[in-house]
């Protein structure tokens, strides 16, 4: 016979509907619905050791939140924040980067075209921005805010204003079928 836990679950008519509703939530992230469905069974008298073979989860883990539920209620089966590794770069250097990314390689007077993350870690250390940075670091800075200096003419170019195509100007016609056919299907 397995050992009860010191720590009984009695739930009220209005925790029990809450945990039962996200038990059943098809949305509702994974630990989230793990978490209510451990503070059930518990409430319902089953011993740790039932509880994690019927829900496939170690007895340390139904241990856990059978715990952290008795003490802080509802609220105890959210994740604590963490601390994480800190930041080896302050913001102000993130933004300086991402700043000269926007800028044009000539006026750095780099003999570029277009900047490449490698050469934007040069030119960060080159400018004493910091000391060193990886062009893997500032791929990832500039993916963040979806910054592409090496994309720097795109495909979405803006359209005229509509008063000023004109029938019969030639300059507001399009060159080829491709794009009359392209006009008249978004232009419906």
């Amino acid at each position: 016979m397995a050992a009860r836990s010191p720590y009984v679950i009695t739930l009220d008519p209005a925790d029990r509907q809450t945990l039962e509703a996200l038990s059943r939530r098809g949305r509702a992230e994974h630990r989230q619905v793990l978490r209510a469905r451990i503070v059930l069974f518990a409430a319902d008298r089953q011993c740790n050791a039932d509880i994690a073979r019927a829900l496939g989860v170690t007895v340390d883990t139904v241990r856990k939140w059978r715990k952290r539920f008795c003490r802080e209620g509802l609220p105890g089966l959210v994740d604590r924040p963490r601390d994480g590794r800190p930041r080896v770069f302050p913001a102000a250097v993130v933004a300086e980067v991402k700043a000269l990314a926007c800028e044009l390689p000539a006026q750095a007077e780099a003999p570029l075209a277009r900047w490449s993350c490698p050469e934007l870690a040069r030119e960060a250390v080159t400018r004493g921005v910091c000391e060193r940075v990886s062009a893997s670091t500032v791929r990832r800075w500039l993916a963040a805010d979806a910054i592409k200096p090496w994309q720097h003419r795109s495909w979405i170019f803006p359209r005229d204003p509509p008063r000023s195509r004109q029938p019969g100007c030639s300059t507001c016609m399009p060159a080829s079928g491709k794009a009359n056919r392209w006009a008249r299907t978004t232009s419906s």
